[in-house]
């Protein structure tokens, strides 16, 4: 079984349930109690998946590295998207993009972080690179806490590339970086966007820094000089959220 089959955990498997993803089986330690347990259960026999009681062991050994809480689900793989089919969403919701690219975010539960946050604040999808970038393990969708089964995930060969693609589409990019001369809250976020965050070390990168159309910093009142990708990408999510809903607001007419 490929490790990417498995969901581990109450909120990512109960998500799954509810979001339709094929599921071939639930695993369930024996002993595993409360409303949290109940309700999977429920969603599972009303799905006619059958349910396995296992030692809890056997769930240590199946999704190592992640806190199972007694339960998982052998699901159909995550599967990636194109960065077309977010285009064609977004095309089939009448809404503006507005996509988050990762660019070299390793821990995976950053990335789950990450993708829980962008699923809160409406984006459309998230973008990674297939080189040196987490992937869907159950360590990222553990950490997502069933965001996954709502947000799509592209994965593209090269994000400089990509970048200059969704250019081309009319969509603003706009890179995280803390040398840039911009505080976030000073740039127009609000319409089609693509929206950088590169890793706490190494930021974007040289390559997409360049390409990039605006390049905003998140202020820092204290000693440190940065924050966690996660965290950042957090902070600059809802601000695209809330100029969004305020641009939203000033275009409906009054009565």
């Amino acid at each position: 079984m490929k490790p990417a089959n498995v969901v581990a955990g109450r909120n990512p498997v109960r998500e799954t349930l509810r979001g339709g993803r094929p599921v071939n089986k639930l695993l369930l330690a024996r002993g595993a109690t409360g409303g949290a347990i109940q309700e999977i259960c429920r969603l599972a026999r009303e799905k006619g998946i059958p349910i396995q009681q296992v030692e809890r062991v056997y769930l240590d050994k199946l999704a190592p590295g992640t806190v199972h809480q007694g339960v998982a689900a052998l699901a159909a793989e995550k599967e990636y998207v194109t960065v077309d089919d977010l285009l064609a969403w977004c095309r089939e919701k009448e809404e503006d993009p507005f996509f988050l690219l990762l660019n070299g975010i390793t821990d995976p539960h950053n990335l789950g972080a990450i993708m829980r946050t962008a699923e809160a604040a409406g984006a459309h999808g998230i973008v990674i690179p297939a080189r040196r970038s987490a992937s869907l393990t159950p360590a990222v969708l553990k950490a997502a806490a069933g965001a996954a089964e709502y947000l799509p995930v592209a994965r593209v060969t090269n994000l400089a590339r990509t970048i200059r693609y969704l250019q081309q589409k009319n969509l603003w990019v706009v890179g995280a970086e803390s040398s840039a001369g911009d505080l976030f809250w000073e740039a127009r976020l609000d319409g089609p966007l693509a929206l950088v965050v590169g890793s706490e070390g190494k930021g974007l990168g040289p390559q997409i820094r360049k390409i990039c159309d605006a390049l905003v910093r998140l202020p820092m009142a204290g000693r440190i000089t940065s924050l966690n990708a996660s965290a950042a990408a957090a902070v600059l999510a809802y601000e695209v959220f809330r100029q969004r809903r305020r641009a939203a607001h000033e275009r409906v007419p009054d009565r």
